[in-house]
Parts: structure tokens; sequence; C-alpha cells
């Protein structure tokens, strides 16, 4: 989505009720904001339309694709371990048949996947197909790990690798299969182990049963997300509590793991991941305002949408959750950005 390179002019209080405004006064929204050495937590709404249980800051909302902020921060920890390197081939992971068609196919890694540079389309093909029943509320649940290498296959590169930013969570999901591959794990189990236990985030989980919130599409209540094929694109289910926290740690790694710890070279890496594109983040995005590094990623499921952000400098934290599904018009993420920005210029 478009973020505007205006000033806003509003002052932070006033961006943070137009976030909760955005998400619609029946939703149950949380917006946590740090800056300056202090915190602001803004907690709206309740867990369901039932109004029985208020949301908090540790109430579980789905993510969405802010599940591919930790796929990132997993990868350069692995390759900090020396158990991956970011230049890990997929091909290594993939017979010769399974891999896309057009050039460079060969030549796709772990980092291309993470940047969103691998060449492939948003979505695999075949998976709009097994959608279409359930479009409104599990569009990916029909999709399974089986179908996923015949999808490759299938795959015609949009452009060479490391050329160009193509949005993919058919990339991203291809990306977690690949350190489960390279490690015998799980995804899940690779995430808990060396990236949500050390940071101490205790409610986030890629658990579909774990949510606290009941989410919305159109005022209307939706079943919990399952995304099987493409867990690393999409599962990851948090409160604000916990991201706020993650955000800080990315915002200023080094105050949160020990020297020499593979996390906190993760955690830098994340940022910095070196040649041949070192300016180029893994996973997020990156915008400069008045010599202000912007770091965001939003998210969303068909029931819920979520933003977080942070600054390393002055150190900057924003996450913004709700459990009302994005629409083309909707001014959430966009009023999250604009906060983030409001407080980073503070």
């Amino acid at each position: 989505m478009p973020y505007p390179p205006a000033d806003s002019g509003h002052p932070v209080p006033a961006r943070v009720e137009a976030t909760i405004d955005a998400a619609g006064r029946r939703a149950g929204t949380v917006v946590a904001v740090y800056g300056r050495g202090d915190t602001d937590l803004r907690c709206h709404g309740h867990t369901d339309r039932t109004r029985t249980l208020p949301v908090t800051d540790r109430t579980r909302f789905e993510i969405g694709s802010v599940t591919k902020t930790f796929t990132a921060l997993l990868l350069a920890t692995l390759a900090a371990r020396g158990t991956l390197a970011l230049d890990e081939p997929l091909a290594r992971h993939v017979p010769g048949g399974a891999l896309p068609r057009g050039p460079g196919a060969a030549d796709i890694t772990a980092r291309h996947l993470a940047t969103h540079t691998a060449g492939l389309p948003c979505l695999p093909p075949g998976l709009l197909r097994t959608a279409l029943a359930t479009w409104t509320t599990n569009p990916y649940r029909s999709y399974g790990p089986d179908l996923l290498r015949a999808s490759l296959a299938r795959t015609r590169l949009r452009h060479p690798p490391g050329t160009r930013r193509h949005y993919s969570n058919f990339g991203v999901g291809l990306l977690g299969h690949l350190m489960s591959d390279a490690t015998g794990r799980t995804y899940s189990a690779l995430l808990h182990d060396h990236v949500l236990h050390p940071l101490g985030l205790t409610d986030t989980t890629d658990d579909p049963g774990c949510v606290q919130a009941t989410g919305h599409w159109h005022g209307r209540p939706r079943p919990p997300f399952l995304i099987p094929a493409l867990p690393a694109a999409g599962a990851v289910r948090s409160s604000a509590r916990d991201l706020l926290h993650y955000v800080r740690c990315l915002a200023a790694p080094d105050g949160h793991a020990p020297e020499g710890h593979p996390l906190r070279a993760g955690l830098h890496t994340v940022l910095h991941p070196g040649p041949p594109q070192p300016d180029t983040p893994l996973a997020w995005s990156r915008r400069t305002v008045r010599d202000r590094e912007l770091y965001f990623h939003s998210g969303g499921t068909r029931g819920f949408t979520a933003f977080i952000g942070f600054c390393p400098d002055p150190v900057t934290a924003v996450v913004a959750l709700t459990n009302t599904s994005p629409t083309p018009t909707g001014r959430f993420v966009l009023n999250a950005y604009l906060l983030l920005r409001s407080q980073a210029l503070a």
C-alpha cells in the first residue's frame, strides 16, 4: 500500500485515536507505542461481539503476514549459528524437476526468498482453485503441503532472482520449508527454540487454537485462520505485549541478547544482511523520513489486521492489532504507520 511522504502534522495521541477509530468502534483493538523511554498502551473493545471479555495487551490476535518478520529473524539466527547460510540454494532442497521454470531458477537462495526477490508470484499456482469454496472464511485451508511441490514445478519466474522485489507469500512460505529440510525440524519447533523462547515471547505461537479474540469480516465472525502449506508466511498469533517487546529488540538489539549470542547477531542481520544488497532488510519494508529509518510490516487474515513498526534512532516502536479484517478502503494500517512516523519524529 502507498505510504504518504508528507508529514501529517498530527500529534501522537491524535494518531492513536485515529488508529482506533479506523478499526471501527465495535472492533477489539490494541495500540501500543514506545518512544522517549515511555510506553503508551490503549485497549479498546472486546474479544468478540458479545462484549463479554475486554481485550488486553495479553490478548492473542492473528497477525497474518507479520509472521514473515519472525521467519526472517529465524533465518538470520540460523545463519548466525552456521546452520543455514543466507545464500543457501533452494535447489539443494528441491529436486531439479520441481524447480520453477525460467532463467536463474537454480540460483534462488534463502536470501532471495526472505527479501521477496526470488522472482516468484505472490501465490502458488493452483491455490486460487482450492480457495474458492472458502474464500471469505479460510482461503488457504484446503491447500496442503502435498500441493506445494507440484505448484513450484508449475511456476514460471516473473524475473531473474535478485533483480526485482515482488511481494510473495509463496516465497516466504517456501523459505519455511527450506529451513525445515535443512535442519530436520518443523517450522514451529525452529521458531519456538531459536526466536520465541530466547526472546521470552510467551504469548506468541503458530497454534491456531490459541487465539483469544474472534476475528470478523464485514461484521461477521470468522473461524481461526489456517495456512497448512505456508505457515512461515502467515501462521503466527501474538499479543501487543509480546510484539512491542519484539520490535523493541529489533530497534535496539544490543540490549536484548548477550554479546556473541546467535540471536543477537540475527537481530542485526535482519536489518543489514550484507552483500550483495546490504541495505535490503530481510522481510521488512523500510523508509527514510527526515533522517529517521522506519521499518514496518502489516498483516491481515479474514478476521484480523495487524501492524508493527520501529525506528532504531530514536528507539521507537508501534504495535496496532484489531479483530476485523482489512478492507480496500480501510485506513487502520495507514494510521498505524502515520503513528509510527509521528512518534519517531516527535
